[in-house]
């Protein structure tokens, strides 16, 4: 049990009890989503059967939002440990962005491609680098320590801060993820050394945060912790967090990749090598 910020706070890891606006929105996505490639699918021009795979990731994208904003995670992160909101903030940039991705098919998104205002927005905003340009700028400020604060105290602010994580994980998991041919993926070359790049400036956060010398948030300089952790300990381990976990996550993605593109390449060269044998006899 922790006194905080004038009332009672206890935490235990059996109480889901957060916000309804978190529950109402993954069942409403969820249930569009299921509708959309489901009994509503004849309405969408070329569109295809989704197969399993592809709806259970959107499934587990979708239950990954609630985990991290709905579960015992989310009063742990803004009540007790920095640590744990930089675990919850990785899920959201991270883990659920892909996730929605793969499980999205292009022909559900292609209509929004109608309006030509709309498609040259997008078309923008999801150019590789203009991506990963927005989203290191939302990462980043919104752990400027007022802005920081705002979020923790004002629940309309908080819940401002998740949708632009969503929003700005999207847009920088779209050149490698994307599942539309107009606003296409980059070469797999391209994929890797774009996901090398992002994986750099977290890092630099992080790095600040872990030694910056001070408890950078009043909330959690005035907490008094939990399971013996000093808040300037967790701050250094929520630096770590946006450090090394980050960084492994990108470049299993890379790696993942790289064996994609050596394999397709590998199956292309014995089907040539298969045409040139065929065509000498």
């Amino acid at each position: 049990m922790l006194a905080h910020a004038g009332h009672t706070v206890e935490f235990s890891w059996t109480d889901w009890s957060g916000h309804p606006s978190v529950l109402i929105g993954v069942l409403l996505l969820e249930g569009l989503y299921l509708l959309a490639v489901g009994p509503m699918r004849r309405y969408f021009p070329g569109s295809e059967e989704l197969g399993l795979r592809r709806v259970v990731s959107f499934t587990l994208g979708v239950w990954m939002i609630f985990f991290a904003l709905h579960s015992p995670l989310d009063v742990l992160s803004d009540e007790f440990l920095f640590s744990a909101h930089m675990v919850q903030h990785l899920i959201l940039v991270l883990i659920v962005p892909p996730l929605l991705l793969i499980g999205t098919p292009g022909w559900l998104l292609r209509p929004l491609l109608r309006s030509s205002i709309v498609y040259r927005a997008l078309k923008f905003l999801t150019f590789p680098v203009i991506a990963a340009l927005l989203f290191n700028l939302v990462f980043a400020i919104w752990h400027v320590p007022v802005l920081y604060e705002s979020g923790l105290n004002h629940l309309s602010i908080h819940i401002l801060q998740h949708l632009l994580f969503l929003a700005g994980g999207t847009l920088m998991w779209w050149p490698v993820l994307s599942p539309m041919r107009e606003l296409p993926r980059l070469p797999y070359g391209g994929q890797i050394l774009y996901l090398f790049v992002l994986s750099i400036p977290p890092a630099i956060v992080g790095a600040f945060i872990t030694f910056s010398g001070k408890v950078l948030y009043k909330t959690y300089a005035q907490s008094p912790g939990i399971w013996g952790i000093s808040p300037s300990t967790d701050q250094q381990i929520g630096g770590g967090i946006m450090k090394l976990p980050g960084f492994l996550i990108l470049l299993a993605a890379a790696g993942i990749i790289f064996f994609t593109w050596a394999a397709r390449q590998e199956a292309t060269d014995r089907a040539e090598a298969a045409e040139r044998l065929k065509n000498t006899r």
